[in-house]
C-alpha cells in the first residue's frame, strides 16, 4: 500500500510542478507581450520562480521514495 501511495504522490507532484511552471511561463509571456521593454526583468523573475515552483514537487518525490524504501520510519 505504501508503494501505491508513493507512486500517486510522485505522479501528482510531477503534474503539479508542470502546471506551476506553465503558469509562470504564461504570465511572463503575457507580460512581455504587453511591455516588451521589461523583458529582461521579467525573464529574471521567471528564472527565480521556476526553481521555486519545482522545489515542492522534488521534495514530494523525495518523501515518496522514502516511503517506498522505508527510510526514516
Amino acid at each position: 500500500m505504501a508503494q501505491l501511495s508513493a507512486g500517486i504522490a510522485a505522479g501528482l507532484a510531477a503534474i503539479g510542478g508542470a502546471i506551476g511552471v506553465a503558469i509562470i511561463v504564461k504570465a511572463v509571456l503575457e507580460g512581455v507581450a504587453r511591455q516588451p521593454e521589461l523583458r529582461g526583468s521579467l525573464q529574471t523573475l521567471m528564472f527565480i520562480g521556476i526553481p521555486l515552483a519545482e522545489a515542492v514537487p522534488i521534495i514530494a518525490i523525495a518523501i515518496s521514495f522514502m516511503l517506498v524504501f522505508g527510510i526514516g520510519g
